[in-house]
């Protein structure tokens, strides 16, 4: 059941390096990639199936993306502008259950391209003290650095498609 749920291991924070920069870098400016590929061969009953049993299905979880890096995005540029604000939790098992998660998910993946190049772009110009700026997450009660911020979405997007990925070498729907 582990491997369903993290078929790529659990995220572990590394220090900074500026090859491990552009690599995670190239993660965020690619995802939008990744998914789309991932997904394009799926027709609505495939996007309907949950990767695991009680699991969000296909489309849930590209929805869950979109809606994930949008706030990760925003927490991003509140820690770029702020003296580690407190960012705002909220419940991902209600947002997956919300009406525009039926939207075809087409939808997110356009917001997935326009949202990575943005974030892309707007981390090509940051200095390597930024990466050093945090926020802070009053759900868990940790301060995390924007260095790690960018580590988690780096996972989480590869993470989520590797769950796609790996439904879809189970049923043989190649």
């Amino acid at each position: 059941m582990s491997d369903a749920i993290f078929p790529i291991g659990n995220y572990e924070p590394k220090e900074f390096s500026e090859e491990l920069l552009r690599e995670r870098m190239l993660d965020i400016r690619f995802l939008p990639n990744l998914l789309e590929n991932t997904i394009q061969h799926l027709d609505e009953f495939q996007l309907s199936e949950t990767y695991r049993e009680g699991g969000w299905t296909i489309k849930q979880i590209v929805h869950h993306v979109a809606d994930s890096h949008m706030n990760a995005f925003i927490r991003l540029k509140l820690g770029l502008t702020e003296n580690n604000p407190t960012v705002k939790p909220y419940d991902q098992d209600d947002w997956a259950t919300l009406a525009d998660t039926e939207l075809p998910v087409n939808i997110s993946i356009t917001l997935l391209y326009s949202l990575h190049l943005k974030w892309h772009e707007l981390m090509l110009h940051m200095k390597r003290e930024d990466w050093d700026k945090t926020i802070y997450h009053p759900e868990y009660k940790i301060t995390i650095s924007l260095w790690d911020l960018l580590g988690k979405y780096a996972w989480h997007g590869k993470h989520h498609a590797a769950q796609i990925a790996t439904l879809i070498e189970k049923r043989g729907w190649k």
